[in-house]
């Protein structure tokens, strides 16, 4: 076969690829079905945001929209069979959260799309690129591994005088470790490493971490992290051990420090990716958009508790 040829059914076969999803695209009279799929239960403030993006762009439930949820607060272990259960009902799209739901969604289909929200969707394998995700995949990436070393920073700034610094560590998610070490080494901490690999390994992690005798502890970027985050804030209040977190609203939830995205903005951006998809654009085309939004959120109550008085000082 002749490169030419090659080249030729390559092209062939995205066109058509592009041509089943135009084919999905938004139709007068039409009602659409969108499958959630997740190890968590989002927020209600969460949920809300999503309604009303859905609604601004003619997706009203009830009435052109159905929203299937029973994906949501799936355990880790069960998620593939829920995915390919809701691959049954035949949606017209998959809204997925986390590297886990995503993955059991693109084994469950390759023809319906998915709109992943994912720390880093390319280190993770669920996307070739950024700008052009190939497949049936597209969505947001928070990309919050990245930031943190900058957490780091910004609790070495909030307590100068902690030197020994735990890190909890989801194995399966630890693209920014080496700067977080990099970081660590430049400002002369001693850093404490405990990796969690399921929700069960969280407890004990941040135990090992105070046996360990650290002054504070840096929960890096983590999805299975999120959905087990009351467990994280209510651990480390009891041990009275300082955190920061990679979410800005798990301070507003009670967490001592948060910096990261803004959950508002990513949540709208993921359903704008949605609407996107059901109005005919090919998610394997569509770039994954990025939050632009960040905030630092002290918790002052929280750190009254603490009896931080520097932090106390900050967030005010």
């Amino acid at each position: 076969m002749k490169r030419r040829d090659i080249v030729v059914g390559a092209i062939a076969g995205v066109a058509a690829t592009a041509l089943a999803f135009e084919a999905r695209a938004q139709q007068p009279g039409r009602t659409y079905r969108i499958a959630f799929l997740a190890p968590f239960r989002p927020q209600r403030a969460a949920s809300r945001w999503r309604l009303q993006e859905l609604e601004r762009n003619d997706f009203v439930e009830g009435q052109n929209l159905v929203l299937d949820g029973s994906g949501m607060g799936v355990a880790i272990a069960d998620l593939q069979a829920a995915a390919d259960r809701l691959v049954k009902a035949g949606p017209d799209l998959f809204m997925a959260w986390g590297p886990a739901a995503a993955h059991a969604a693109q084994h469950a289909t390759t023809s319906i799309p998915i709109v992943a929200y994912t720390d880093d969707p390319v280190e993770s394998g669920l996307v070739a690129s950024m700008s052009r995700p190939g497949g049936n995949t597209t969505g947001v990436g928070l990309l919050a591994s990245q930031l943190d070393a900058k957490r780091l920073e910004v609790l070495h700034e909030l307590l100068p005088t902690a030197k020994r610094i735990g890190l909890l560590i989801d194995p399966q998610q630890k693209t920014g470790l080496g700067e977080v070490e990099s970081v660590g080494r430049d400002l002369r901490l001693e850093l404490i490493a405990e990796e969690a690999r399921n929700v069960d390994g969280i407890g004990r992690g941040i135990d090992a971490l105070a046996a360990a005798h650290v002054e504070a502890i840096n929960v890096l970027a983590s999805a299975m992290f999120y959905f087990a985050k009351k467990l994280i804030i209510d651990r480390t209040h009891a041990l009275r051990l300082p955190t920061m977190y990679w979410w800005a609203d798990l301070a507003r939830d009670g967490g001592l420090i948060g910096y990261g995205p803004n959950e508002e903005e990513v949540a709208r951006l993921h359903v704008q990716q949605a609407v996107r998809v059901l109005k005919g654009a090919a998610p394997g085309q569509l770039p994954v958009l990025q939050p632009t939004r960040f905030e630092l959120v002290i918790n002052l109550g929280t750190a009254k508790s603490f009896a931080h008085p520097s932090i106390a000082a900050a967030a005010r």
